[in-house]
């Protein structure tokens, strides 16, 4: 039983009890904040808080409630110092509860490389079940591995995904690392502190009413693979194809989960082996069942073309070994590391004692924490100056995020209410500009008649979903499967966008594809 250290190690700090209302105003929690970046100079990276003693480490004891308020206000603290807290203690003295709080100082990322796969496919057909498995790489004999993805109330509750939602699978010494718990914040943070390979999922949900929160998940996160996920008990449905359509259209190497074999027999399977075939090569794909290690070694440097097919289980977990396998021979794409800085804003949330935090998909260049940085536009098209003040990934406080980490970055300098989706946070040197009118190549891939002038559909680029009307066409009209240049005008707000821009345009049933190629005004 662990018992009161002294004060031999001066990073060590006794505290009696912390409360949020007194220690979280802006003067004590700089003080703390300060207190504890000297514990952890002096720590050479590590402070331990001994709660529940007084100055001269004579117990005091908390209650259950001073316990929680005190591990909160340090949690708030160590966020400040860029910090992470690995190791909670309770135990008593003489009756008494005390605790003891071990904190890092958080380094420079610690994995060699890293990758962003989004997940799509039809409903129900097992894309968060196939990341949950992953991940614990248990089979799912009790059918619940798809809640391992933190998924919301309502969503439990109708057995149906609305929402994006991130999932991660690290490789230590060529092996996976499995979580006993997916989530537990604190080992999610130990995955990544303790990889070799990350990779990150953004699992998009299935249901055709989530169409548009699909589209942002693989055109508004930065992707490096896509992963289709097609039931064989159901085979190749509408939102497949949908999905696939979104993966080609931002150019993604695609793979495919052929899932619930366990549930059908050899008539049905080759049924659903035919109709993926069908699909893959009806886009211009070369299909490839993979079978072992030796099929890797063939598919694995043409991606561009070769799409990989693995049947998989999670009830028996068959398949899986050859999925780890392929995850872990992933090339890590070229990362834009050399210029400045960019990110759009997918997610904002109000944490209390941290104040606004927005997360998203790293574009381009590298995030550091204490960096300042503009955010914007607003609907005004103005940048604001703010300061970042702290990054994690998956739960885990990180120094530094490189292009493509999925990471959420605390803000100063700016209200929760003032931040959209949408926005970009970047380096001020790369000088952002606002755009409210553009020219595009595009291709009509659906429409039940034609496109004229007049027409206004949703862009998606990045994270942004806004409507615009097309002012001006190359051709009287456009129909389905057909290309022209087109002038665009956002109708309520300019945004920030780059000529080669790729972005995807829909309205009801219309979807296109189109690549920005003038920026206007």
């Amino acid at each position: 039983m662990p018992s009161i250290p002294n004060r031999e190690n001066k990073n060590i700090e006794f505290k009696e009890k912390l409360v949020p209302s007194i220690h979280l105003k802006d003067v004590k929690k700089q003080h703390l904040a300060s207190q504890m970046k000297y514990l952890l100079e002096i720590g050479k990276g590590t402070a331990v808080y001994v709660i529940g003693v007084d100055d001269d480490g004579r117990s005091k004891g908390l209650s259950d409630l001073e316990f929680e308020e005190t591990l909160n206000v340090l949690k708030v603290v160590t966020a400040e110092n860029n910090a992470n807290i690995v190791k909670v203690e309770k135990f008593t003295d003489n009756g008494n509860l005390l605790g003891k709080i071990v904190i890092n100082k958080a380094f420079a990322n610690g994995f060699k490389s890293h990758i962003v796969i989004a997940s799509s496919g039809h409903v129900n057909h097992g894309k968060s079940t196939l990341l949950g498995t992953l991940m614990t790489g248990k089979a799912d004999t009790a059918l619940k591995n798809w809640l391992f993805l933190d998924v919301l109330p309502h969503e439990i509750e109708r057995n149906l995904s609305a929402d994006l939602h991130y999932a991660l699978l690290g490789f230590k010494d060529n092996k996976p690392l499995h979580l006993k718990n997916p989530l537990d914040k604190k080992e999610r943070s130990r995955i990544v502190e303790q990889s070799d390979k990350l990779i990150s999922f953004v699992d998009a949900p299935g249901h055709e009413g989530f169409l548009r929160t699909a589209i942002r998940g693989v055109v508004g996160q930065d992707i490096d693979y896509g992963l289709l996920v097609v039931a064989v008990d159901d085979g190749v449905m509408n939102m497949t194809k949908e999905h696939l359509g979104l993966l080609l259209a931002v150019n993604l190497p695609v793979i495919v989960c052929m899932t619930k074999i366990d549930k059908v027999g050899k008539k049905k399977m080759e049924d659903a082996e035919l109709q993926i075939e069908e699909l893959l090569k009806h886009v211009g794909r070369i299909p490839y069942l993979v079978k072992d290690g030796n099929d890797l070694n063939v598919v694995i440097d043409k991606l561009d073309t070769i799409v990989p097919i693995i049947k998989t289980s999670a009830v028996t977990l068959e398949g899986y070994d050859i999925l780890n396998k392929l995850l872990l021979a992933l090339p890590e794409r070229r990362r834009n590391l050399d210029k400045p800085f960019l990110m759009f804003v997918d997610k904002i949330y109000n944490v209390t004692g941290v104040g606004t935090v927005v997360s998203g998909t790293i574009k381009q260049g590298r995030l550091k924490t204490g960096k300042e940085l503009l955010l914007g536009p607003d609907s005004a098209g103005k940048f604001r100056k703010v300061k970042a003040a702290s990054i994690e990934m998956h739960y885990h406080r990180i120094a530094e995020a490189d292009t493509g980490f999925v990471v959420g970055t605390a803000l100063r300098g700016v209200n929760y209410d003032d931040v959209g989706r949408g926005m970009i946070i970047c380096d001020e040197e790369l000088k952002p500009h606002t755009v409210k009118s553009f020219e595009a190549d595009v291709l009509v891939l659906t429409h039940p008649t034609r496109i004229t002038n007049g027409y206004e559909p949703v862009i998606h680029l990045a994270t942004v979903a806004e409507s615009a009307k097309i002012d001006s066409m190359s051709r009287e009209y456009l129909k389905a499967g057909e290309t022209g240049e087109v002038k665009f005008t956002f109708k309520y707000s300019p945004h920030y966008m780059e000529e080669g821009d790729r972005f995807v345009f829909r309205e009801g049933k219309t979807k296109g594809i189109g690549t920005v190629t003038r920026i206007l005004s």
